[in-house]
């Protein structure tokens, strides 16, 4: 028996399907998501106002929360990570109304109690493929933030200072703020 024929989603057809379901177009096959617990969504407003004011104040470029990123068509790819960050040089004006055309600079995705590593791991690559210059991985459950470039992998625990290079290199942030805890 011949394996059945899957259809590939284009990025426009995705597009189109996207506003029915919480979801992610990779290699031209939705994939549908859970919404996000409470802890996360709490990690992800605090690091939006964390990295959002220092962008903002330094005139870096456009702070994006679950906004699609078209990373590939060939198979077609649109992520949408929890936070992102395009820096000036590459932020349209106006922004596009649909996704947008190309990888963010910086990633960023908080993770969920079922987040599968080999899922997260998949998440990071197309990125950094795509042309991502970092993604960071931040996981309040283990109490860290990881750093991918293509370089390799930096972790910060909770009691470290996160430094923003290479897409924020001014930028410095306790770990334990990045992780929701302001004591």
């Amino acid at each position: 028996m011949a394996p059945e024929a899957v259809a590939v989603v284009s990025v426009d057809d995705f597009w189109r399907l996207a506003g029915l379901e919480r979801a992610e177009l990779v290699g031209g096959q939705v994939v549908e998501m859970t919404p996000p617990g409470a802890r996360h969504g709490a990690v992800v407003a605090t690091l939006t106002r964390l990295v959002g004011a220092h962008v903002d104040v330094h005139r870096l470029g456009a702070v994006f929360v679950e906004a699609g990123f078209v990373l590939a068509h060939d198979p077609p790819t649109v992520r949408a990570p929890d936070l992102a960050v395009v820096l000036s040089a590459r932020a349209p004006s106006p922004l596009p109304a649909r996704f947008f055309p190309g990888p963010p600079d910086l990633a960023v995705e908080v993770l969920s109690p079922d987040d599968r590593p080999a899922e997260v791991a998949a998440r990071v690559a197309d990125y950094l493929r795509a042309g991502s210059s970092a993604v960071w991985v931040v996981d309040p459950e283990g109490q860290t933030v990881s750093v991918h470039t293509r370089e390799g992998v930096t972790r910060y625990a909770a009691g470290e200072t996160l430094d923003g290079a290479p897409v924020l290199p001014s930028l410095r942030l306790p770990v334990r703020l990045a992780l929701g805890d302001a004591d």
